[in-house]
């Protein structure tokens, strides 16, 4: 059988306020096989920013394991976490985090630069269906342009993992449409492992595994044994 590509081992994340011990996950256990796409959903404070950046090793459990592209994270040291960041983790974000000075084919080669066998900026940038408009600045561009320039300096990498923290919460319906296009078609093509946070429930309906939260315990697990496309959902 294929080895997971993420998989949480009865882990436990708290932190402290003082002596004040709060609990963010409690005994959470689940397995990710390659390829999939999984929406992770629950209330605000329920613990899904907590599972990314554990699987990131941006956080670490207080008690559990956790692996993830092939390394033990809870196990490893800040430096060679970073190096392993940098080329087998991608990063999505609900805001862009796009240099505004760069044209879009710069923020992407930000990345690129640094990275071990990356894509070209402009292949990237065709993932996403920006190739006509690589040499724009962000402020020439509009929200769903600059969150798709954003995720093809996330794949620019090839990454193993690709981690969204709520990718569409700030665009509106049509636009966020675009964005989960975008997205699905790097999960199916590339068969890049992908994770995205979200309250919207309408997502759920596009993903292989939903994993639904509630006070830090996984409240469900639902398998999509039919996918929606992005364009079919009601959003």
């Amino acid at each position: 059988m294929t080895p997971p590509v993420v998989e949480f081992q009865r882990v436990t994340k708290s932190y402290f306020r003082g002596e004040q011990e709060i609990p963010v996950l409690k005994d959470f256990s689940l397995s990710v096989p390659p390829g999939r796409f999984l929406a992770i959903m629950g209330p605000s404070g329920s613990g899904k920013t907590t599972i990314l950046n554990l699987v990131a090793g941006l956080d670490r459990p207080t008690q559990g394991t956790i692996r993830a592209a092939g390394l033990a994270v809870s196990q490893q040291g800040e430096s060679d976490l970073a190096r392993w960041r940098a080329r087998h983790i991608g990063f999505v974000f609900q805001f862009y985090n796009l240099v505004p000075s760069l044209t879009a084919r710069e923020n992407v080669a930000l990345v690129t630069e640094i990275a071990v066998a990356p894509m070209e900026p402009e292949e990237a940038l065709d993932w996403v269906g920006l190739g006509a408009r690589m040499d724009h600045f962000p402020a020439e561009m509009s929200g769903g342009e600059q969150q798709r320039v954003a995720i093809a300096r996330a794949i620019a990498k090839r990454p193993d993992v690709l981690l969204c923290d709520e990718p569409t919460g700030a665009l509106d319906s049509k636009t966020g449409i675009r964005v989960l296009e975008a997205l699905t078609r790097i999960n199916t093509d590339l068969g890049t492992t992908t994770a995205v946070i979200t309250h919207n429930a309408a997502i759920r309906e596009i993903a292989h595994t939903v994993v639904s939260f509630a006070d830090g315990r996984v409240s469900d697990v639902h398998h999509n044994e039919t996918r929606r496309t992005p364009a079919e959902i009601t959003w």
